[in-house]
């Protein structure tokens, strides 16, 4: 057995450490390997006679019989693949590289954890277009046998520093004992092992030493890994770089990391990504300065640098918080169309400032043929401890069933916490005026407070497979202050998706609210419930669903729908669904009665969300609707 050597692999036998010593040449194979047609190129002119090239090369197949993932890796790095087509190549220059192939093929499998492997080359020239046959039979693989750990430097530094879970970290290496030793798995598992540790408290971690002792009689590999944890480093100052515009506090507000606080880059990362989605930057970078954990590269000194005497690196090491910034610039218009089959076509105008005597300003005007809004907001920046704060007014018309209602509002807002759990207080004051055709007019004011809270466990944001999002609003009006009529409001919408294999998933979709108050009509309609529409009850119109008034449909005190949808995805991103939708709207609970819609859709995972096509029969209807819809709701 022979001895270990860092970051090589050993056998026992002459020819094992031949085919070993080969692995580093052959693994990336960059360039072909020296073939018997460019050694003869490389003898001198008196020993080789010279003759012209054939106008055209050797018109060749290649055909390698192995099991699995091998056949795909000799014919990507055979030099005997990849010299097909070659005009220089006559049959002479053939047989040899089909004469080399077996060695070769030999040390691309030993890369695979087979290091004892059968294997044989011919050609047939027997039809008019000679084959090259390679047959492989790869023997047992070699399995690991054993995984030497070592920790160097992972001791405590500091009253308050915990001892590092070595266990957990063994625990964690990717390229156990039993498993078939892949060079390419070998290195990831070394790359794997020292990330982990990077990642948290270690940055400046390093493999000092690894080796893999292979022993293709025993068909195992003996692993040994070193690592040196290097100075414990803690985080420093915050430094900012970049801002010319904005205050520095839209920065440092938004900083959860302490001076003293251990090193953890999932830490750096949340407050990137805070800054990021506060649209003031069009570049954000955040990191750790490590030049203080840095150790000088001796090899590249003279002599006379490596005799001044140098301080040690400090243990632990400060690592200051360094932010690097783009500004976006500070005003932008935004001009869009779109359309919807809920609320019809689309105009909108978009108007921001981020500095509007401190603040940011949003606004917009949309235009559609259903609904028309004009609305600004100020935000404040967020606050040391994460709120948002803000402020704004705006005006609404809605022309829906008979029912048309012009809204205007004023509200104030505190928002906290992340994309995972938002949360939200809202007052607001609102002014309506109500219009049905064959009833009075009729306008009512209201001052209510509005909790939201909204939990999302999502495999992925934008475009979920796994999970679930759980949004739950409470509040109303209870006080006679600019209030016509007080009132209660609860409302919860709940999604979810489940895997249902590798190409299938299922969607399911609830929303129930309700409404409490000694009399409905001084309550504005905006906090009444309605059903229908591409993200509520398909096969029927946006908001149709709803209490008759007249000729009109108007919302009601409660709310009740749910949904089933199965999705497969034949051609990823491309897939169809099947679905049913049930629920509606009343005045009375015992009067929910639901009406069901069903039916077929498309789909496709757009990079900005799921883009949804469905046609929808509504049963109470007795026709199909057509709805499109892009992302879902919340």
């Amino acid at each position: 057995m022979f001895p270990a050597t860092p970051d090589k692999t050993t056998a026992r036998t002459p020819r094992q450490r031949r085919i070993l010593a080969q692995i580093a040449v052959t693994v990336c194979l960059a360039a072909p390997a020296a073939s018997a047609f460019s050694q003869e190129q490389a003898q001198p002119e008196s020993q080789v006679q010279v003759q012209p090239a054939p106008a055209r090369g050797i018109d060749y197949s290649v055909k390698v019989d192995a099991p699995g993932p091998l056949d795909d890796l000799l014919e990507e790095n055979l030099d005997l693949v990849r010299w097909q087509g070659n005009p220089r190549l006559d049959l002479d220059q053939l047989q040899r590289l089909v004469k080399a192939a077996p060695e070769q093929a030999k040390t691309l499998i030993a890369t695979e954890g087979y290091y004892s492997p059968k294997v044989s080359a011919g050609l047939d020239t027997s039809g008019g277009k000679p084959v090259a046959r390679i047959t492989v039979d790869p023997g047992q693989p070699v399995l690991v046998g054993d995984v030497e750990l070592v920790l160097k430097g992972f001791e405590p530094v500091g009253v308050d520093s915990t001892p590092y879970d070595a266990a957990d970290l063994r625990n964690r290496w990717a390229l156990p004992v039993g498993r078939r030793f892949r060079q390419a798995d070998w290195e990831g598992a070394k790359r794997n092992l020292l990330r982990q540790v990077m990642m948290a408290r270690y940055p400046r971690a390093q493999l000092v030493e690894s080796s893999a002792i292979v022993d293709p009689d025993m068909r195992r590999a003996l692993l040994k890994v070193v690592l040196d944890s290097g100075p414990e480093a803690r985080f420093g100052e915050l430094r900012i770089e970049g801002l010319k515009r904005y205050s520095r506090t839209i920065v440092s507000n938004l900083n959860r990391i302490r001076p003293g606080q251990e090193y953890n880059e999932a830490a750096l990362q949340a407050f990137q990504a805070r800054l990021q989605d506060t649209g003031y930057f069009s570049t954000v970078e955040v990191s750790a300065d490590m030049s203080a954990a840095l150790s000088e590269d001796i090899d590249a000194m003279t002599d006379d640098q490596k005799a001044i005497p140098r301080p040690p690196v400090a243990n632990p090491a400060i690592l200051p918080v360094l932010v690097r910034v783009t500004e976006n610039k500070q005003k932008n218009v935004d001009v869009g169309l779109g359309y919807s089959t809920n609320t019809g076509a689309r105009a909108q105008l978009n108007y921001d400032d981020l500095d509007v005597f401190g603040l940011r300003m949003k606004s917009n005007v949309i235009t559609e043929q259903k609904r028309q809004t004009a609305r600004a907001d100020f935000y404040f920046p967020t606050t040391e401890k994460g709120y948002n704060d803000s402020f704004g007014a705006g005006f609404e018309r809605n022309d829906l069933r008979g029912e048309v209602t012009n809204v205007a509002t004023v509200a104030g807002r505190r928002a906290w916490g992340s994309p995972l759990l938002e949360r939200s207080l809202t007052l607001e004051y609102l002014s309506e005026r109500r219009m049905v055709e064959g009833v009075e007019t009729r306008r009512s004011q209201s001052v209510p407070l509005t909790f939201s809270w909204t939990k999302r466990a999502l495999d992925n944001l934008v475009l979920p497979t796994k999970g679930y999002v759980l949004n739950a609003q409470f509040g109303g009006a209870v006080l006679p202050v600019l209030t016509d009529e007080r009132f209660l409001r609860a409302s919860t919408r709940f999604i979810n998706y489940r895997p249902l294999g590798a190409s299938s998933n299922l969607i399911v979709r609830a929303e129930a609210g309700v409404l409490a108050s000694r009399d409905k009509a001084g309550v504005p309609s905006t906090f009444l419930f309605r059903a229908g529409g591409d993200q509520s009850v398909r096969g029927y119109g946006y908001q149709e669903l709803g209490v008759r008034e007249g000729d009109a449909i108007v919302g009601g005190r409660y709310l009740l729908t749910g949904s089933v949808e199965y999705q497969y995805w034949f051609k990823p991103p491309w897939g169809v669904a099947v679905f049913y939708d049930a629920g509606n709207a009343a005045d009375k609970f015992k009067d929910l009665k639901p009406e069901s819609g069903y039916g077929l859709g498309a789909r496709w995972r757009s990079p900005v969300g799921p883009i949804n096509v469905d046609i929808a029969y509504g049963q109470a209807l007795k026709k199909a609707r057509l709805h499109f819809s892009l992302g879902f709701t919340f």
